[in-house]
C-alpha cells in the first residue's frame, strides 16, 4: 500500500473543484460568466461580428441600470435635453414621461382613451382649458383672447357664440375629468372650462391633495362640487367675460364656497357678482386667506366693508375694474383691514372721488402701494392716500393726470417711504421739483425717476446733433 493510500487525508490526494461547488458556494464568477454570454450572444446576432471585443461598445449599458436609477440620473439633467432623450429608445421614452409633472391638453381624445395617463403616470399640474374647444385643424383664422386661443372656420359670428358653438358638452367634460381623476390621484393643479357639479364632485374624492384650481365659465351650482375639495388653497373663478361667454357667480355661490373651502390663501375673482354679503362670508370662513384678487367685478355697491372682515388678509389686488364702489357707505361702517400690506391697482377706473377715498380709508394699514394704468388718478384723487401712514413702498406708472405738487402733498406726509418708481407719468416734471421733495429723494433708499421718457430722450440726445429735422445730414449749399 503507497502513502497516499494509507493516508486519505493529505493535502496531496485533493479532488478538483466541482461546477456545482462553484454554483453552491462561489456566486461571483458565475455572474461573470453569464454577462459574458449575455454579450456573446447580442455580437452573434452581427453577421459581421467575429470577435465580441470590437462590437462591446454598441451594445447599450445602461441595461445594466435599474429604472429607479436611471430615472435618478435623467431628472439631473436640464429641461433642455428632456425631448431629445426621449428618442433614445422606448424604455427612455417610457421613463421621460415618468419626469414629467406638467401638461397642457390640446387634444381630447389624448385624455378620454387613456393614452394620458400610460405616457404620464405622475402628472402633478394639468391645463384642460384648449382641449375643452373643438378647433379645427389647417385654419386660417385664429382667435385669440387673454384667455384662450383658438382656430375658427368663418369670421362672420360672435366671440360669444363661436365659444359656445366649439366648447365641450358638459358631459364630456366630467368624463374626462373623471379619467383624469382616476389616473391621476396625486393632482396638485388643475384648468378647466364648462365643468359641472358632478364631475367637481368626482375630482374631489379622487384627488384629495388638489390645491390649486382655475375654473372658467363658473356659476353658483358648480361650487358646491369645488366646496368638497376640503384642501384646496388658491383658486381663480371666471364667471363672465365679455364677449366670450357669459356665467353668473353671486353671493349664493361664494357662500358655498366659503363654508366649503376653509383653507383657501389665494382667491382670485374674475367677472364675478355678489355683494357684501358674499364677501363678508368669506372674511369670516376662509380664516386662511392672505391674497384676494378682484379682476373686472360685477358687483353691487356696499361690497368694500365686507373688506375688513378679511383679518389676515395681507395683498389686495384689483385689475381691470371698470368701477370700485360707487355707494360704499358711511365712514363708520368701513373699518379696515389691520394685517393688510399690499395694494395694487392695474388697468382701473378711478372715476368716483367716493370710492377712491373708502378704498384708501380700509387699506390704510398698507406698507406697498402701486399704480399701473389706472385712469383718472389725479391730484385730488391721490390725496386721499395720505391716509395710509405707513408705506414704505410707492410705484406709480402710467398716471398721466397725477402732477408733480400732487406727488409732493402726498409722499411728503409718508415719514417711512424708502422706495419711490415713478414712470411715464408726464404731467411729473423735474422742473417743479421743490426742495423738499429734492430732500426726500436724497434720503431715499432706492428711486426710479423716469416720469417723461420724450425730456430723458431729449437730454440723452444732446450734443450729439440728432433730433433736428435732418439738419445733421441735409445742409444747405
Amino acid at each position: 500500500m503507497s502513502v497516499l493510500e494509507e493516508n486519505p487525508d493529505s493535502p496531496l490526494k485533493k479532488r478538483p473543484p466541482r461546477w456545482s461547488d462553484i454554483w453552491l458556494k462561489k456566486t461571483k464568477p458565475l455572474k461573470h460568466v453569464v454577462f459574458a454570454m449575455q454579450l456573446q450572444s447580442l455580437a452573434s446576432k452581427d453577421p459581421k461580428s467575429q470577435t465580441l471585443i470590437p462590437h462591446f461598445a454598441n451594445i447599450d449599458r445602461t441595461l445594466l441600470l435599474s429604472d429607479e436609477l436611471l430615472l435618478k440620473i435623467l431628472s439631473k439633467l436640464p429641461l433642455s435635453q428632456r425631448n431629445p432623450n426621449s428618442l433614445v429608445c422606448k424604455r427612455w421614452l417610457y421613463l421621460q414621461g415618468r419626469l414629467v409633472r406638467s401638461l397642457k391638453i390640446l387634444d381630447w381624445n389624448f385624455l378620454v382613451s387613456g393614452r394620458l395617463i400610460t405616457r404620464f403616470p405622475n402628472l402633478a399640474h394639468v391645463d384642460l382649458l384648449n382641449g375643452c374647444l373643438f378647433s379645427p385643424r389647417n385654419s386660417g383664422i385664429l382667435l385669440t383672447h387673454r384667455l384662450v386661443s383658438m382656430q375658427m372656420r368663418y369670421g362672420n359670428c360672435s366671440n360669444w357664440e363661436l365659444l359656445e358653438e366649439n366648447l365641450l358638452p358638459v358631459e364630456v367634460v366630467d368624463g374626462g375629468l373623471q379619467a383624469l381623476a382616476n389616473g391621476c390621484p396625486n393632482l396638485r393643479r388643475l384648468v378647466v372650462i364648462n365643468a359641472s357639479e358632478l364631475g367637481l364632485l368626482t375630482l374631489a374624492e379622487e384627488c384629495l391633495t388638489l390645491q390649486e384650481l382655475e375654473l372658467h365659465k363658473c356659476n353658483d351650482n358648480v361650487l358646491r362640487g369645488i366646496a368638497a375639495c376640503e384642501n384646496l388653497q388658491i383658486l381663480k373663478l371666471v364667471g363672465n367675460v365679455d364677449g366670450l361667454y357669459c356665467s353668473l357667480v353671486s353671493d349664493v355661490g361664494l357662500t358655498i364656497l366659503a363654508q366649503g373651502c376653509k383653507r383657501l390663501v389665494k382667491l382670485e375673482l374674475s367677472g364675478c357678482e355678489g355683494s357684501f354679503d358674499g364677501i363678508k362670508a368669506i372674511g369670516q370662513c376662509c380664516l386662511m386667506l392672505e391674497e384676494l384678487t378682484i379682476c373686472d367685478h360685477r358687483m353691487e355697491d356696499g361690497w368694500l366693508a365686507a373688506l375688513s372682515y378679511c383679518e389676515n388678509l395681507k395683498t389686495l389686488r384689483l385689475l381691470s375694474c371698470k368701477r370700485i364702489d360707487l355707494d360704499p357707505g358711511p365712514d363708520e361702517y368701513l373699518g379696515f383691514c389691520p394685517s393688510l400690506e399690499r395694494l395694487h391697482l392695474q388697468k382701473c377706473q378711478l372715476r368716483s372721488k367716493k370710492s377712491v377715498r373708502s378704498l384708501f380709508r380700509v387699506c390704510e394699514a398698507v406698507r406697498e402701494v402701486v399704480v399701473l394704468d389706472c385712469w383718472g388718478l389725479d391730484n385730488d384723487m391721490f390725496t386721499f392716500a395720505s391716509v395710509c401712514r405707513r408705506v414704505k413702498f410707492l410705484s406709480l406708472e402710467g398716471c398721466s393726470l397725477l402732477t408733480t405738487e400732487g406727488l409732493e402733498a402726498t409722499v411728503l406726509s409718508w415719514l417711512d417711504l424708502e422706495t419711490l418708481v415713478v414712470v411715464s407719468c408726464k404731467n411729473i416734471k423735474e422742473s417743479d421739483i421743490s426742495p423738499a421733495l429734492a430732500t426726500l429723494f436724497c434720503n431715499l433708499k432706492e428711486l426710479r425717476w423716469r416720469p417723461d421718457a420724450k425730456y430723458l430722450l431729449s437730454s440723452s440726445l444732446m450734443g450729439t446733433g440728432m433730433g433736428k429735422k435732418g439738419g445733421k445730414f441735409f445742409k444747405r449749399t
